[in-house]
């Protein structure tokens, strides 16, 4: 919840703000959206027999790119940024802490439990080629960024909320290093964002319930919000 109402904060003011025209200085070329954020529901691929996603997975992501114009009209461009990226997965997949390491069960009785989680913090970089049709005092235009975006897991933890109680750890089973394709496609304020992720989130060897390898790769679909 605490997530959620700082994001929305910043994301009101930031929004109003880019309402305003801005003073461009007349000089060869101009730069569009370097300054982004974003939420998305997120999704789970792959899951191993008996496995499913329940409650609501989201992300949200923020960030400042780069933008580096192609051609005279500064129709396309090169965007190469750096942000955050916070990443919630909802499921019945619960981490155990044990004297071997960490253990994974599937939780079968939904009542017996009111959350289980896994949640990441990365930092991000995002390498997008950009298409739109703006010009040099034009602020509401289409737009189409396709790329790429890597990432470096900083912090992930494992959280079970029972109805006796919590278990909530660092998970170090999560991989370090992230990437996958990306691509934002709108107009004006509004754009849809998606990610596919090509590397899983787990790391090679680690295993779930009766040794099934932890395959699931990331997708995620929502709203991305563009800042000159």
């Amino acid at each position: 919840m605490k997530h959620w109402m700082v994001f929305l904060f910043c994301l009101s003011f930031l929004v109003l703000q880019g309402q305003e025209p801005i003073e461009v200085p007349l000089d060869e070329r101009y730069r569009e959206d370097q300054f982004y954020m974003g939420i998305s529901f997120n999704l789970l691929l792959d899951f191993p027999e008996d496995v499913s996603q329940n409650g609501l997975s989201y992300g949200l992501q923020g960030g400042f790119i780069r933008d580096i114009p192609l051609n005279p009209s500064c129709t396309f461009a090169l965007g190469i940024g750096l942000g955050y990226g916070f990443n919630s997965y909802y499921s019945n997949l619960r981490a155990l802490q044990t004297g071997d390491g960490i253990e994974y069960v599937i939780l079968d009785d939904r009542g017996s439990y009111k959350r289980n989680k896994l949640e990441t913090h990365l930092l991000e970089v995002p390498l997008e080629f950009r298409w739109r049709n703006s010009t040099r005092t034009t602020y509401k235009f289409w737009r189409i960024y396709g790329g790429v975006k890597f990432g470096y897991v900083f912090g992930s933890r494992s959280k079970f909320v029972g109805n006796d109680g919590t278990d909530s750890f660092n998970n170090p089973d999560t991989q370090n290093f992230t990437y996958g394709l990306s691509m934002n496609v709108g107009y004006n304020t509004f754009n849809l964002h998606l990610y596919y992720g090509l590397n899983k989130i787990f790391d090679d060897g680690v295993n779930g319930p009766d040794g099934q390898q932890l395959n699931m790769v990331p997708l995620r679909i929502g709203l991305i919000f563009f800042i000159l």
